[in-house]
């Protein structure tokens, strides 16, 4: 039974959905870094929000540790990296909180246009100082959104709604796309140049911190508004400070700080600044929905296999799993085969997918070759790092579909080419859920992976088998099963030979030495 660690509040209704999907669970919140440590090791998952650091230093104890579910967006609490270097699937709920957050941005962006929280705080205190808030209208202005991604994109849709203008820099904003959202695509500069308002809904990457500096700032409207409800480090505080300061920033509107809690900060107590301590998830509605996501998609992970808005891993639907799972044995065989009658440096491994499978999501079977043909080479590789480590190493990975069925009505190939040279197999399922290989070296052979195997490589000449079987025999070695196939006569030929139990060093040596014998590898899988 999988057991998950739940470290931050949650709702009582996560426990509820582990324990239905027959998942053990505790919940310990509050926990120091030590006392995390201490007890980790204990679990397959890890449910967290923004309270747990999930560190290099926890991760290297986590020996059972496979999922770590964020309910919520942000995981700057989560050492990606490392947990990806582990095997540690990291997932997140980008859209529990999508329509609160963007709710947000737009009630900052009202207030900040009408003065509310001054003019509020002038009213409680008696006075009534109604020529001094003199607002602006929306109606007519634009807006300009940086990053229209999910919650870029419902901002978009609110701000049509009260009949603005948008535009929007997005470098993955297709114009397509743009145009269904009823958004004008531009580049930074020109949003820069008419916004209005403008509004921040990116990640935080090395491509967007500080994208709002001295620079970018000057190049602004005169009298244009900020809100940023997304990440802190996206703007520079003392640089905005300053352009409010001089008059040509109007004013900002921040629910997130370079540096949080933030208890001090540059911009606090600033006429023309609203400041927000982090709000733009928190309404019952999405602190409810990032929760039940979250339980659901790390449950889904842990019984099934599916992975759902993974950061360092393809995802793979509760639907295709099931459909997958054959195939990703057959893609682990074919990868370990591989890897174990590989000697040289790796350059690059072409994975083909033909019929059936070419119809399916084949970037999880991919990795799972990586996996397998990266195992017998070095330790701790699993399907999450893999394609990591070949990126690492330099291995060129590509994979290519065709959806024409050829001899079989499905079929995966992988293409291994080394300092060497380039070999292939490939492999295809027999009654929808039986692996089998069907092809080696260019050669036709037909057998399936046993757990104890011999590959030969030979020239096609009379006798050899006998002398095979002779060897075998002698060395008190059963033979389960015995594959042969060619290129032609007297040509090049592989035998597979399924054995009982393992085979030691020494007799794959003499097996070696056999007239005709251009090469001989024990496998195990």
């Amino acid at each position: 039974m999988p057991k998950v660690l739940i470290s931050d509040s949650l709702s009582p209704r996560a426990v509820e959905i582990f324990k239905e999907r027959g998942i053990e669970v505790d919940v310990k919140t509050g926990l120091k870094p030590d006392e995390l440590k201490a007890i980790i090791g204990g679990y397959d998952g890890l449910a967290i929000r923004s309270s747990t650091k999930v560190t290099k230093d926890v991760l290297a104890v986590a020996t059972n540790l496979r999922v770590v579910g964020r309910a919520g967006i942000g995981v700057d609490n989560v050492d990606v990296p490392a947990a990806t270097a582990r095997g540690v699937v990291v997932m997140n709920t980008p859209f529990g909180n999508s329509i609160t957050t963007a709710e947000h941005a737009i009630a900052m962006m009202m207030a900040l246009a009408r003065d509310i929280p001054e003019a509020n705080a002038s009213t409680h205190a008696g006075k009534w100082e109604k020529n001094r808030f003199m607002g602006v209208e929306l109606y007519g202005k634009t807006l300009g959104v940086i990053g229209c991604g999910n919650i870029g994109s419902i901002v978009a849709d609110r701000a049509l709604g009260l009949k603005m203008k948008v535009v929007a820099f997005d470098p993955f904003l297709s114009p397509e796309r743009a145009q269904d959202l009823g958004v004008e695509k531009v580049e930074l500069d020109e949003l820069l140049r008419r916004a209005d308002f403008i509004t921040l809904h990116t990640p935080l990457t090395n491509e967007t911190r500080a994208i709002l500096n001295r620079d970018s700032l000057a190049r602004t409207k005169k009298g244009v508004r900020i809100i940023n409800c997304a990440r802190g480090g996206l703007i520079v505080e003392e640089d905005l400070k300053a352009a409010i300061e001089s008059g040509h920033v109007a004013g900002a509107a921040l629910d997130v700080f370079a540096e949080e809690p933030a208890k001090q900060n540059g911009l606090f107590g600033m006429e023309r600044v609203i400041c927000t301590p982090h709000l733009g998830a928190s309404t019952t509605e999405a602190q409810e929905n990032v929760a039940l996501q979250v339980a659901e998609q790390m449950a889904d992970y842990l019984v099934s296999g599916a992975v759902v808005n993974a950061l360092n891993m393809p995802s793979v639907s509760a639907e295709d799993a099931p459909r997958l799972r054959p195939y990703m044995k057959l893609a682990e065989q074919l990868g370990s085969f591989a890897g174990q009658i590989t000697e040289t440096g790796l350059k690059a491994v072409t994975v083909e997918f033909e019929g059936q499978v070419a119809e399916l999501n084949t970037r999880p079977l991919t990795a799972v070759v990586l996996k397998g043909l990266l195992a017998p080479l070095m330790e701790s590789v699993n399907m999450v790092n893999a394609p990591v480590i070949a990126r690492e190493r330099e291995i060129k990975v590509s994979e290519t579909k065709r959806q024409d069925a050829g001899d079989y009505q499905t079929l995966i190939r992988v293409i291994v080419s080394t300092e060497a040279r380039t070999r292939t197999l490939a492999g295809t399922l027999f009654g929808g859920d039986k692996p089998r290989l069907v092809e080696i070296e260019d050669v036709p052979i037909e057998a399936e992976v046993t757990p104890n195997m011999l590959f030969i490589r030979n020239e096609d000449k009379p006798g050899f088998i006998g002398k095979l079987g002779t060897a075998l025999g002698d060395a008190g070695v059963n033979i389960a099963t015995f594959h042969l196939g060619r290129t032609a006569a007297g040509e090049t030929a592989i035998a597979l030979v399924c054995v009982d139990q393992p085979l030691g060093d020494d007799l794959v040596e003499r097996i070696r030495a056999l007239p005709s014998v251009v090469r001989a590898k024990a496998l195990t899988f």
